[in-house]
């Protein structure tokens, strides 16, 4: 009997990646392919890359060199770049890219078996020429749905799939097989954008805004549950604009009280909302249901005016704290979090200082900066008004600096909270950890335990805030609250 073929897959960026390789991996293994972690246990080994910013294209550069320095030294054969900084620069990246092996689009998803096996057997499979994926999509949202089976979206296979297509797990499998066995899963609720930040390339690569129905998105759930997965993401590039496209923009309202009852499923969260987009019933879901983290993944990007207006954003430093007194009087313990943007072309020094002010007034629990630089293909690479190299790393350093400080004194002010811990890691050495409703995995700090006799991962523990370091907590299990139970994944 021949050796099964084998393939690793090395994600890169953001969750909404994770979700697309764990499709890839669906469908490699219901072909017949063996998934393997390490990438020199690989036959092929894939690369699914960041395109967003130039840090995550390095990155993804240096990890698709990495493996193929493997070659010749270990199993791999062969080193395929996937993703959105394949879908981005397709020939582009392949003529750069030499050690590439192929390099495969969004179009080349559904038939990633056949690719990988032409490129193990020494064939090439030319690589795409980029295009506006926005104009795949009719321009009205009402109208996409029906042209949604004909355009590549990575994320969203559909459940109720034929028997041998998916992992055995009855009929509600998804096209996607786990890769890891955390109690935590991202589940893609759209995928593209429909709003035109000057300073984002996404929408031109991963297209405009599709919703999923929710009875795909339902369906996956429960199959995770199965999984042993104890908190669902929900994921897209704007969760505020879901079901747009469906003929019901408050779609979300009336999704995630059925998400939160599905069996085995602690915690659900929305991340990725656009604060221009909030309305007042989706705050009360987020607030008030049971399961439901009252968690706020707040888009804001900046809160000077002019600066908004140059980004093709709105709100200002006012709008935007009467947006977050109004989450905190319905859930005074809700979690905020933002990214931000300084340095941008135009950007003032009073237009930094009231980004300041409104940083002190936020009570943000989590906050990332980033240094502006132009995005080819964006609208604000076109700008007059360019700062100085020098000049926007100082704005840079003194916005990271203040970030630092406020996320540190937001969680003092937990000091003395019940928080329900979702326990994610048990190690002798490294002690217990976990997260809170206001932590979203891998951004948002973490809560290390004080105790975690009889705890396992998957767990959900009731525990009272004793301390603090920095953005992480640390809280003692309330009596009560610990006892054996099954690792989530297993």
């Amino acid at each position: 009997m021949p050796e099964r073929r084998t393939v690793a897959l090395v994600t890169l960026g953001c969750a909404r990646n994770e979700v697309d390789s764990e499709e890839l991996a669906g469908r490699l293994e219901a072909d017949g392919w063996q998934l393997v972690e390490d990438a020199s246990d690989a036959d092929v080994a894939v690369v699914n890359t960041c395109g967003f910013v130039e840090a995550a294209k390095k990155d993804s550069v240096d990890a698709l060199l990495e493996a193929n320095d493997l070659k010749g030294h270990s199993r791999t054969q062969a080193v395929v770049a996937v993703g959105c900084m394949a879908e981005r620069y397709g020939k582009e990246l392949a003529e750069a890219l030499p050690e590439a092996d192929g390099v495969l689009g969004f179009d080349d998803y559904a038939d990633i078996s056949d690719r990988l096996q032409t490129i193990l057997n020494g064939g090439i499979h030319a690589a795409h020429t980029p295009r506006d994926r926005r104009k795949l999509l009719p321009i009205s949202p009402a109208e996409r749905q029906e042209s949604a089976t004909s355009v590549a979206l990575p994320g969203h296979g559909p459940s109720d799939l034929p028997e041998g297509v998916a992992p055995a797990s009855g009929p509600r499998a998804p096209l996607r097989r786990r890769l890891d066995g955390s109690p935590v899963a991202s589940v893609k609720l759209a995928s593209g954008c429909d709003r035109r930040c000057s300073f984002c390339a996404i929408p031109s690569f991963r297209g405009s805004f599709i919703s999923r129905r929710p009875s795909d998105v339902l369906n996956e759930t429960r199959w995770l549950a199965e999984q042993g997965v104890k908190e669902i993401m929900l994921v897209s590039e704007n969760n505020t604009s879901y079901g747009k496209d469906l003929g019901d923009i408050r779609l979300l309202e009336s999704l995630l009280p059925e998400l939160a009852e599905t069996d085995g499923i602690e915690r659900v969260r929305v991340s990725y909302l656009q604060p221009a987009e909030m309305r007042p019933g989706l705050i009360d879901v987020l607030t008030s249901t049971p399961k439901v983290a009252p968690y706020f993944d707040l888009s804001f990007q900046h809160s000077a005016p002019d600066v908004l207006r140059a980004m093709r954003r709105f709100g200002d430093t006012d709008r935007f704290l009467e947006l977050l007194d109004t989450i905190r009087s319905k859930a005074p313990e809700a979690g905020v979090r933002s990214n931000f943007i300084v340095g941008f072309p135009g950007e003032s020094e009073a237009d930094l200082a009231e980004l300041e002010r409104f940083l002190q007034h936020a009570r943000l629990d989590a906050i990332g900066v980033f240094g502006y630089s132009d995005e080819e293909g964006t609208e604000a690479a076109t700008y007059d008004g360019k700062l100085d190299e020098d000049v926007v790393a100082e704005r840079l350093a003194r916005v990271s600096r203040l970030a630092e400080q406020l996320v540190s004194q937001r969680a003092e002010e937990r000091l003395g909270e019940t928080l329900h811990v979702l326990v994610e890691s048990v190690d002798l050495d490294e002690g217990v950890y976990g997260r809170a409703a206001h932590q979203a995995p891998e951004t948002d700090g973490q809560v290390l335990l004080t105790s975690g006799e009889g705890l396992g991962v998957g767990r959900m523990v009731e525990a009272k805030v004793v301390g603090t370091e920095g953005v992480d907590l640390v809280a003692e299990p309330l009596a009560g609250s610990s006892g054996c139970t099954e690792e989530a994944g297993r």
